[in-house]
């Protein structure tokens, strides 16, 4: 009888011609008879969402509480909520795109006029929701589903700091409440970890991982320039629309860019975009209006169309399992979707980029742990000043010591709660071990020669894994990768194009004493300018390659790239002089540089900043980084003089801008010695 009921709730979301997997009914059973806690591993288009919405329906019926799910992003919630409404459910979010309607959509769960209610993670650790608004959720649930659970293993490719609260929210729910758990990217230690922290006896329901629609391809191509224009001919071809993923932000945009000049009707997507730019662009897809969202990892969880026929990737993810989850995108309504990856000579550097973000060694977490003994509570900028890393990677390490009950969230930042731990070297050694493993697996299936989505299965232990008969290596056919000598120039020239805008900082680092607010206008810069970013494809490349090497002049034809972006560069009042800031590892370089911008320029050579002891190092955050500015960087007196003298404009010549810290007191400083502006100039930038 109620396996009818929940039939019948089915069709009313997918369809008259809907039937329940078994899997699908077993975790109904499961949550609605028995109120366990159930874990669902199945490939994308499974229908795990049927299952925690014809539970709701059901429970809702035997007069349950709401479904709480924690779901990691806007635009996965976006597509949830719609669902929903298709099989008569009526949901609502809370997240950070909706602050102003929390108060409403509280009383609306508390008066029973909602169903289900969708929760970010980052909600479970801000400290009003965690200790007023959680507890009653979590007595009057009916179900609590965390989707995407692969986010609560620090083993998963896609860990994320706020999802560990759960376990302590597992612990803490009265029995009764049923727990569904669903992911479609766990291998079998991540399954492990995350059944073990559902705690009580979990039931996991784990199912063959093949997409039978996909067609996976690898064409490896040496340069970036021969990578975009045959992406550009490629597209052009691929059915339907579909998603190219990108490693970086920058890259997106300049993939995105080319293609746009191209005539393909694209658009940027990163975490960075605008939440209503992204929301039409993921409108504009999902409605056929464009050939391709051009994305980072930021679309992976969050974006649902059946019938996307391509998914590219130029350049590779970090692991298996990472790009098997993307690729799940597509074809999931379709007979046949390509699958395309186009690997690139600086996935490496990125993803040891990515690797440097780890969680820190054990001296930096005692020392926060120390800090916070002995001030109390502190805000994450406070922290800033004592504990030197950037506030990212801050801000992670404080959710973990908070979810092993080391610190605490609390209204006005986080304190110690004075409890013992342990930094698990082990378990962090371990987990490093483990990420250098999936790069290597990674780089192994570019070259692979077995069938691509078998060895894509076995690296997320799919023991239903055999060859698919579809792969490029499984049918023989690989993709050409010819391409016109005049698209690979096109391609070329549009890569080659110099120079990006360098915002100025505006406001002082928060926590420190003497300096806070906005940056005071007569002691701040222009707009700058750096002839590229080291996260392009482009001049990106040629970038690393300058700083990587030991010290020397610049090339010239690196040099020439610059003049082209001073000629584009349309200030206000042309500079008359040319300062530099001091560089302790490339004096060569910098020196070198402003030295020809003065000669070549008619400008005069005013020559460089100094440093009173030493030179500032490395520094991760702001606050820090600002502290060892002001303590090494000085203004020579004779220097000054000449600033004072110039009567116009400074060029201010630096090798690279990361913070922008050191531009920016080094600005101050040419500043308040006369100069009534300052450009500042870059060989990169890293924002």
């Amino acid at each position: 009888m109620l396996r009818e009921e929940a039939e019948e709730r089915l069709r009313a979301l997918a369809g008259d011609h809907a039937r329940l997997r078994e899997d699908q009914w077993s975790a109904i059973e499961a949550l609605v008879i028995d109120r366990r806690r159930v874990l669902v591993v199945q490939r994308t288009g499974w229908g795990k969402s049927a299952v925690y919405f014809v539970a709701t329906a059901l429970l809702r019926e035997l007069g349950e509480g709401p479904t709480v799910i924690v779901s990691p992003l806007l635009a996965l919630m976006r597509n949830q909520i719609a669902a929903a409404e298709r099989a008569g459910i009526r949901a609502v979010t809370i997240n950070s795109a909706n602050p102003e309607a929390w108060e409403e959509i509280y009383g609306q769960v508390a008066d029973g006029l909602v169903d289900v209610l969708l929760v970010s993670p980052e909600r479970l650790n801000n400290p009003d929701f965690r200790d007023n608004v959680l507890p009653e959720l979590a007595e009057s649930a009916g179900l609590v589903v965390v989707d995407e659970a692969h986010c609560i293993s620090d083993w998963g490719h896609d860990f994320r700091p706020d999802y560990r609260r759960l376990a302590t929210l597992f612990e803490e729910l009265p029995p009764g409440i049923p727990v569904l758990a669903t992911t479609a990217t766990a291998n079998a230690r991540v399954t492990r970890d995350v059944a073990e922290q559902l705690a009580g006896d979990a039931l996991v329901l784990r199912g063959a991982l093949e997409r039978e629609s996909l067609h996976l391809s690898v064409v490896r191509l040496p340069s970036a320039e021969q990578r975009l224009a045959w992406l550009a001919q490629t597209l052009r071809e691929l059915p339907g629309s579909g998603i190219v993923y990108t490693l970086t932000v920058a890259a997106a945009h300049e993939i995105a860019g080319y293609l746009r000049e191209q005539g393909l009707e694209v658009a940027a997507y990163s975490g960075q975009t605008d939440p209503a730019e992204r929301l039409a662009a993921e409108e504009a897809l999902l409605n056929n209006k464009i050939k391709a969202l051009v994305a980072t990892s930021a679309l992976g969880m969050g974006f649902d169309k059946p019938d996307l026929g391509f998914v590219v990737h130029v350049g590779a993810p970090q692991s298996p399992v990472a790009y098997y989850q993307q690729v799940g995108r597509a074809g999931r309504g379709v007979e046949r979707a390509e699958v395309i990856l186009l690997p690139g000579t600086e996935d490496r550097d990125i993803w040891a980029y990515f690797a440097s973000l780890a969680f820190p060694p054990e001296p930096v977490v005692r020392a926060t742990l120390d800090t916070l003994a002995e001030r109390g509570v502190m805000s994450t900028p406070a922290l800033e000043t004592a504990v030197d890393l950037s506030r990212s990677r801050l801000e992670m390490m404080l959710k973990v010591l908070d979810v092993d009950g080391a610190v605490r969230r609390v209204k006005g930042g986080w304190e110690a709660t004075g409890e013992p731990w342990e930094y698990d070297t082990e378990r962090y050694t371990r987990i490093a071990a483990e990420r250098k493993a999936e790069q290597d697996a990674m780089l192994a299936y570019l070259t692979t020669t077995e069938c691509r989505e078998q060895y894509l299965r076995r690296h997320l232990d799919d023991d239903a894994a055999t060859p698919c008969g579809r792969c490029d290596n499984c049918t023989g056919r690989h993709r050409s990768p010819e391409i016109a000598a005049q698209a690979v120039e096109t391609a070329r020239e549009r890569l080659s194009r110099p120079g990006v805008e360098v915002d100025a900082r505006k406001q002082w680092p928060t926590g420190l004493s003497d300096l806070s607010g906005r940056i005071k206008p007569e002691l701040g810069a222009e707009p700058g300018r750096a002839l590229g970013r080291l996260t392009d494809i482009g001049w990106g490349n040629r970038l690393r390659e300058l700083f990587n090497a030991p010290d020397a002049p610049m090339p010239d034809d690196m040099f020439k790239a610059v003049v082209q972006v001073l000629a584009s560069w349309e200030w206000r009042e042309r500079p008359v002089a040319v300062v530099n800031v001091p560089s302790a590892t490339r004096p060569l370089l910098v020196r070198g540089f402003a030295e020809r911008l003065a000669q070549v320029g008619r400008l005069t050579y005013l020559g460089e900043l100094g440093y009173r002891v030493g030179s500032p190092g490395q520094q991760f955050n702001s606050a820090k980084r600002v502290q060892a500015i002001r303590g090494t960087l000085a203004m020579p007196r004779e220097l000054g003089a000449a600033i004072a003298a110039c009567g116009g404009p400074v060029l201010l010549v630096d090798d690279r801008v990361d913070t922008g810290w050191t531009m920016t007191l080094a600005t101050a400083l040419v500043r308040h010695a006369g100069a009534p502006a300052v450009l500042p100039l870059a060989l990169a930038t890293t924002t």
